[in-house]
C-alpha cells in the first residue's frame, strides 16, 4: 500500500524556494531584455503619438469695492452684500452654462484650426497667418473639415471633399442645424483675402493677420463644430478657492493649445466682471428709475401751483400780502417738510409691503434711501432679497436640479417674514411722526384762520408751490447721486494674475515617467511569467527536491554536456563533466566493496521517461571504466528504440536480438569501438516481442557469459516509467542507477521509484541528477535533449537533440576565458 507519508508531491507549495526561483529568474535575462525593448518601444510611440497637455492658471479676487463717492453725507447708500456669499455666487457662474456661452460666442471657441501631422491632427488656434469673420445670421458646413491653404498674401484656396449626398448646415444666430442635398463631391476654388464668401454652405470673410505669419505654407483645416458641445466641455474649468485666502479664486484649464486657453480664461474673466458690474449697477438703476417717475409726477404739480401762485400775485399787490404771513410761512414749510418726509417713507414701506406679497421677482426694487430711509435692518434686508433674486435668475440655466433654488428660495422667504415684520415696527414709528407733524401745522393753520382771507390764500398757494419744489430739487440731487454712484462703480471682481503664457506648463505626457513605467512593466511582466513557470513547475529543479521526495542516495551529479556526441569522457577528458563520471565511477567502486562484489560488476541505468540522459550516463559511466584499462561493455537492451550504435558510429544490423532469438552467437554480435577496452552489443533489428525476450532463459545465458570475459557489464535500458523491460533486467545487475534529468523528470516519477524500491522491484538503486545547471537556466533543455516520444505511448518522440551552440554561449565563454588569464 502507498505510504502518503512518502508522497511529497506539495513540498513546492509548503516551501518555497527562493535560491531556485532567484536563479531561474537571472537565467531568463534575454526575457527581460526583450521585454524592456518592447515596453520601451511602446512607451515612445505613446510618447510620439500623444499630443502634449498644457496647464494654464489665472486668479482673480473677490472683494467688497466701496464706491469713492460714498461720504457721510451721502443720502443714497448701497449694500451689496458679504464676501463669503459672493466667492460662492463667482465659483458657481464660472461653472455654469449661460457664463460659458457668453464666452464661447464671443470668442468663436466653435472654430477648429487644426493641421495634419504624423500621428494626429494639432490645434494650431493662434498660430494661423489669418482670421475667419462668420456671418452668424448665416449657415455654415457642420461637423466638415474644410481645407484652407494660403497662395499668397492675397488669395487662398478652399478646398472640400463631401461624404454622402447631404451635409449639415448650422446657423449660430439660434443654434439651428438643418440638411442641405450636394450633387458634386468635390469643392475647390480660389477667393481673394477680404473678400465676402456667400456660398450655400459657407458665409466667411477671411483676414490677414500680419503680426503672425506662422504655418503660412501649410494647409490647414478648419471645421465648425457643436456650440452647445463645446460648451459643455469648456464648463469643465476648473475653480478653486485659495485655502489661506478664501477670497482669492484660481482657474485652470488643460488642453492641447496654450492659446487657446489664454485667450479663453482671460476672456471668461473679463465677461465675468461685466456681468458683476451689470448686477451691482442694478441697485442705481432701480433708483433712478424710480426717482424718474417720481420727479416727472412732481414736475407736473410743481408747475400747477406755480402758475396758481402767478395767477394769484397779478390780481393783488404781493407786498402788502406777505407782511405779516412771513413767519408763518417758513413755519409752515418746515412742518409741511417733516410731513412729506414721513408720509413718502410710509408710502413706499407700504409699496414695499405689497410688493413683497404679490410679486417673486424682486431684482427690480428700488433701494430705501431713496424715500429717506436710513434704518439699517431695513436696507440690509432689502439690498439682500436683490441679490439673491439676481443670484436665482443668473443660475436659472446653468443649475440642474432643485436642491440649489429651494435653498435661495428658503433664504429669500426667511428675508421677507423679517422685512415684513421691520417694516410694520418701523411704520409704527413713522405713524407717531407723521401725528406730531400733523398736530403741529393744525395748531399754525388755525391760528392763519384770523388772517384775511387774500392773506390765507396767499400762503396756501405759496405753501403748495415751495413744498413741491423743495420735494423736486431733493429728488434732483438723488438722481444725480444714483448717476454718480452708477458711473463711479467698481466691480468686485478683479484680476491679480491674468492667463499668460510663460513657458512650460506641461501637464503631459510624462515622457520620463513613461519610460519609467516601461522599466519597471519590462521587468514585472517577464518576472510574473518566471514566476508563473516556476510555480507550476512539478519538475525536480535541484539536489533538495530529491532529498525532500526519496530517501534514495545520490551517487553524483553530471552537469550539461558541450559536445556534439555523447562521447564527453573520451573526448574532453579533463573536462569537469568528465571528472563527474570518475566521481561517479569511484561511488560505484564503494558500493561494490559494500556489498563484497569480487569478479565482474553488473551495473544498469534506467530513468522514469526518454529524454533524461540515460544512454548519455551509460557510455560516458562505461568510457571512464575503459580508461581505467577495466574490460567494459556496453549492451543496448532498449530494444524498441535503438539508438547506442550512432555515437560509435558503428552499425546495428546485428545485435542483442539476434543473439537472444538464436541467428548470432555472441562473439558475432559484439562490437569493438575506438575506445581501448570498451564493447559494445547494439540492440540490433526492433523485435516484434522485446518484453518475451528479455524474460527468456537466453537473456540470463548472454549475461553469464559476458561476466567470463568483461570487468564491467553496463546495461542500457528502457525507461523504467514507461515499459517494465528494466523491472525484468534487474535480476541480473548489482546495482542499478536511476538517472533524473534536471527540470525534466516530474517529482511525481521518484514517489514511483520509492515504491518500486520499497516492493524489491529495483535493487540497489542509486540516483545520478543530470543535466544539472546551477548558474543556468531552470527549464533549458539538457544539452543534447531528448523528446518525449518513445514509441511506445508516451510523448512524441525517443530521439537525440543536438543542442545549438549559440552566439552568446560563445561570447560568454570567451569572455569568462579572458576574465581568468
Amino acid at each position: 500500500m502507498l505510504d502518503l507519508k512518502d508522497f511529497n508531491f506539495f513540498d513546492k507549495q509548503n516551501s518555497f524556494d527562493f535560491k531556485g526561483f532567484l536563479i531561474k529568474t537571472l537565467s531568463y535575462w534575454k526575457l527581460f531584455i526583450v521585454g524592456l525593448i518592447i515596453t520601451f518601444s511602446i512607451a515612445h510611440q505613446v510618447n510620439i503619438r500623444k499630443q502634449k497637455i498644457y496647464g494654464i492658471e489665472s486668479t482673480i479676487s473677490i472683494q467688497d469695492e466701496n464706491n469713492p463717492f460714498f461720504t457721510s453725507n451721502t443720502s443714497l447708500v448701497f449694500n451689496w452684500g458679504g464676501t463669503s456669499d459672493k466667492v460662492q455666487m463667482v465659483s458657481t457662474t464660472l461653472k455654469s452654462r449661460s457664463h460659458h456661452e457668453l464666452v464661447v460666442d464671443s470668442l468663436q471657441s466653435y472654430i477648429d484650426y487644426l493641421k495634419q501631422t504624423k500621428y494626429f491632427l494639432k490645434d494650431v488656434y493662434g498660430q494661423v497667418p489669418f482670421k475667419i469673420s462668420l456671418d452668424k445670421t448665416k449657415y455654415q458646413l457642420f461637423e466638415t473639415f474644410i481645407k484652407v491653404k494660403m497662395l499668397s498674401y492675397k488669395t487662398y484656396q478652399i478646398t472640400i471633399s463631401f461624404e454622402g449626398d447631404n451635409v449639415k448646415l448650422v446657423r449660430y444666430k439660434d443654434n439651428n442645424i438643418i440638411t442641405l442635398p450636394i450633387q458634386n463631391k468635390e469643392f475647390k476654388q480660389i477667393f481673394r483675402v477680404g473678400q465676402d464668401i456667400n456660398l450655400p454652405y459657407l458665409h466667411w470673410k477671411l483676414d490677414i493677420k500680419k503680426n503672425n505669419l506662422e504655418n503660412f505654407e501649410d494647409e490647414i483645416l478648419l471645421r465648425f463644430n457643436s456650440f452647445d458641445n463645446i460648451v459643455s466641455n469648456q464648463k469643465k474649468i476648473k475653480v478653486e478657492v485659495d485655502e489661506k485666502a478664501a477670497s482669492i479664486l484660481r482657474l485652470a484649464m488643460e488642453g492641447t493649445n496654450k492659446e487657446r486657453m489664454v485667450d479663453y480664461l482671460n476672456a471668461t474673466v473679463d465677461v465675468l466682471i461685466k456681468k458683476q458690474l451689470e448686477s451691482k449697477n442694478k441697485f442705481a438703476e432701480n433708483t433712478i428709475d424710480f426717482i424718474d417717475k417720481t420727479l416727472s409726477k412732481m414736475e407736473k404739480e410743481l408747475k400747477n401751483s406755480g402758475e396758481e401762485l402767478k395767477e394769484f400775485s397779478k390780481k393783488n399787490n404781493i407786498i402788502d400780502i406777505e407782511e405779516g404771513g412771513s413767519n408763518y410761512k417758513d413755519e409752515l414749510m418746515k412742518y409741511d417738510l417733516q410731513k412729506d418726509d414721513v408720509e413718502r417713507k410710509i408710502e413706499y414701506l407700504n409699496s414695499l409691503k405689497n410688493y413683497l406679497k404679490s410679486v417673486v421677482d424682486y431684482s427690480k426694487l428700488p433701494v430705501p434711501t431713496v424715500a429717506g430711509i436710513s434704518e439699517p435692518n431695513i436696507n440690509i434686508n432689502v439690498s439682500k432679497l436683490i441679490a439673491l433674486s439676481l443670484q436665482r435668475s443668473e443660475l436659472i440655466y446653468s443649475v440642474k436640479g432643485d436642491v440649489y433654488f429651494e435653498r435661495i428660495d428658503n433664504e429669500i422667504n426667511s428675508i421677507k417674514r423679517v422685512l415684513i415684520e421691520n417694516i410694520n415696527t418701523y411704520k409704527n414709528v413713522l405713524q407717531y411722526d407723521l401725528n406730531l407733524a400733523n398736530r403741529k401745522i393744525g395748531k399754525i393753520e388755525n391760528e392763519i384762520s384770523s388772517l384775511p382771507e387774500d392773506k390765507q390764500e396767499w400762503l396756501k398757494l405759496s405753501r403748495k408751490y415751495n413744498l413741491s419744489d423743495n420735494i423736486y430739487n431733493t429728488f434732483l440731487q438723488k438722481r444725480s447721486e444714483a448717476s454718480i454712484v452708477k458711473a463711479a462703480n467698481l466691480s468686485d471682481i478683479q484680476t491679480i494674475d491674468p492667463a499668460k503664457d510663460v513657458g512650460g506648463g506641461l501637464l503631459g505626457p510624462k515622457t520620463a515617467v513613461n519610460y519609467v513605467l516601461a522599466f519597471f512593466a519590462g521587468l514585472f511582466v517577464p518576472l510574473v511569467l518566471v514566476f508563473f513557470i516556476f510555480f507550476i513547475s512539478n519538475s525536480i529543479q535541484n539536489i533538495e527536491d530529491i532529498t525532500n521526495i526519496t530517501q534514495l542516495p545520490l551517487i553524483g551529479i553530471v552537469g550539461v554536456k558541450h559536445s556534439k556526441n555523447n562521447l564527453s569522457v573520451y573526448e574532453r577528458p579533463k573536462s569537469a563533466l568528465s571528472e563527474s563520471f570518475r566521481a561517479i565511477r569511484s561511488s560505484l567502486q564503494f558500493l561494490y566493496k559494500k556489498q563484497s562484489k569480487e569478479g565482474t560488476k553488473t551495473l544498469m541505468l534506467t530513468s522514469s521517461i526518454s529524454g533524461e540522459g540515460k544512454t548519455f550516463c551509460s557510455i560516458n559511466i562505461a568510457t571512464v571504466f575503459a580508461l581505467s584499462e577495466k574490460k567494459t561493455i556496453i549492451v543496448g537492451l532498449d530494444l524498441r528504440k535503438p539508438k547506442i550504435f550512432d555515437d560509435f558510429n558503428i552499425k546495428n544490423d546485428i545485435g542483442a536480438v539476434n543473439y537472444l532469438i538464436g541467428q548470432k552467437k555472441l562473439e558475432e554480435v559484439i562490437q569493438h569501438t575506438k575506445i581501448p577496452f570498451l564493447d559494445v552489443i547494439t540492440s540490433g533489428p526492433i523485435p516484434p516481442n522485446p518484453s518475451e525476450l528479455i524474460l527468456g532463459e537466453t537473456m540470463k545465458e548472454m549475461i553469464e557469459e559476458l561476466k567470463k570475459n568483461y570487468d564491467y557489464i553496463i546495461l542500457d535500458t528502457p525507461p523504467v516509467g514507461l515499459v517494465s523491460d528494466a523491472l525484468e533486467l534487474s535480476q541480473f545487475c548489482d546495482v542499478t542507477l536511476y538517472v533524473v534529468r534536471q527540470n525534466f523528470t516530474k517529482k511525481e516519477m521518484l514517489t514511483l521509484l520509492n515504491n518500486r524500491s520499497k516492493r524489491g522491484e529495483l535493487n540497489n538503486v542509486s540516483i545520478i541528477f543530470n543535466g544539472y545547471e546551477n548558474k543556468a537556466k531552470y527549464g533549458v533543455g539538457y544539452g543534447y535533449g531528448y523528446g518525449y516520444s518513445y514509441g511506445y505511448g508516451y510523448g512524441s518522440g525517443y530521439h537525440e537533440d543536438e543542442e545549438p551552440n549559440g552566439f552568446f554561449a560563445k561570447w560568454k565563454s570567451r569572455m569568462f576565458k579572458k576574465i581568468r588569464k
